[in-house]
């Protein structure tokens, strides 16, 4: 089964960074010992404040399943997120694995 990784980019105000990496530090704890989501974050080489977060499912289904079953608690997580960013534009992008 082929699987799915969900990626999603952002800048972040350089003003806010620090708040921001106190939130990223909830959000991985959250994703993956409430949720049990494969999540993680990454800045950009080369790009300070530019960051993408990424889900990794195991199969389609499970990833179609990701926005499904978000809790409270995600909701209000990605609100706060929302707050910190740039220019509030935000990039996705989903990749299926080739098999």
């Amino acid at each position: 089964m082929p699987k799915v990784l969900l990626q999603i980019s952002y800048d972040i105000d350089p003003e806010k960074r620090e708040t921001y990496l106190a939130l990223v530090k909830e959000m991985k704890n959250h994703f993956h010992m409430v949720r049990k989501k494969d999540y993680a974050v990454f800045e950009q080489k080369g790009k300070k404040n530019s960051f993408v977060e990424q889900f990794t499912s195991n199969s389609p289904e499970e990833f179609d399943a990701l926005e499904d079953d978000q809790d409270e608690k995600s909701e209000e997580l990605v609100n706060q997120l929302e707050t910190l960013m740039k220019d509030g534009t935000t990039k996705y992008m989903t990749l299926t694995e080739i098999e």
